[in-house]
């Protein structure tokens, strides 16, 4: 089974329908190409409706085909995909939501909210978060250093959307955590070193588990949120202008003040 929301789709009355079987789903790709004379839908089955879309989609999910914390396709995409309404696929969202299966934000879009279980979790759950930034802090000051040498005019673009939907989540720890995990993915991303971004998503991976979301609430308040924002900021223009010392001071400062922060909250 792969990502729904697709282009080029096979002919919907071959073999039935195209989503009956994991091999029909398996040819919605997100990213596919479209091809020219086909229809831009899945299937047209107003019967099954809503239920069925979200059985579609939660096996979708489960099977590992959109990562935690990654987007879903907008609800217009799917309404187009699944040859249903947005009022139909808005429904199935909600069941996704009840199920904790998503997470919706208003303005920004629908965000997977499962993780499998993977190799990684025993060691994550033996980490503190303390212990994590402590694994960041012998990371990220080299990484910022390859994102500056290394980022193109579209990587800083994306950093400064990412920096705009951050800011924009200063009340709400939930969402600031998300916006946060994905800022410092792309200055992962920007070193278009593929291993470094391999390991960086294990660090995002460790993020998710009990002891970081314990000690989110009483780290994440309005305050420190803006303050960290504001570093974010200051990062994001170091790397925007080439500045390759700053930006290494800059995520330095930037960890050890969350250092401090946890530390403080362990002794709370």
């Amino acid at each position: 089974m792969a990502k729904i929301g697709a282009r080029g789709l096979p002919d919907p009355g071959a073999h039935g329908g195209v989503l009956d079987s994991p091999a029909g789903v398996a040819s919605l790709s997100a990213s596919a190409a479209p091809r020219p004379g086909t229809p831009d839908r899945v299937l047209s089955d107003p019967v099954r409706g809503s239920a069925w879309i979200t059985a579609q989609l939660r096996q979708a999910i489960i099977d590992g085909c959109y990562a935690y914390g990654e987007k879903l396709p907008a609800e217009r995409q799917l309404a187009e995909a699944f040859g249903a309404s947005r009022t139909t696929v808005r429904i199935a969202l909600d069941q996704l939501e009840e199920e904790q299966l998503v997470t919706r934000r208003v303005g920004s879009g629908t965000f997977v909210n499962f993780r499998a279980r993977s190799h990684t979790d025993d060691i994550a759950e033996l980490t503190s978060p303390v212990e994590l930034i402590e694994v960041r802090l012998g990371m990220e000051p080299h990484m910022t250093r390859l994102a500056v040498l290394n980022a193109t005019a579209r990587d800083i673009d994306r950093l400064s959307e990412m920096i705009d939907r951050a800011e924009a989540s200063s009340g709400d720890p939930e969402g600031f955590t998300l916006w946060d995990e994905q800022f410092h993915l792309l200055i992962a991303e920007c070193t278009h070193n593929p291993l470094m971004v391999w390991l960086y998503r294990q660090i995002n991976e460790v993020r998710t588990h009990d002891q970081w979301n314990a000690m989110k609430d009483k780290v994440l308040t309005t305050e420190r949120i803006t303050e960290y924002n504001r570093q974010h900021r200051s990062l994001y223009e170091a790397i925007r202008t080439r500045d390759v010392e700053g930006a290494v001071a800059i995520v330095t400062n930037h960890l050890h003040y969350a250092r401090r922060q946890l530390l403080g909250a362990d002794q709370d």
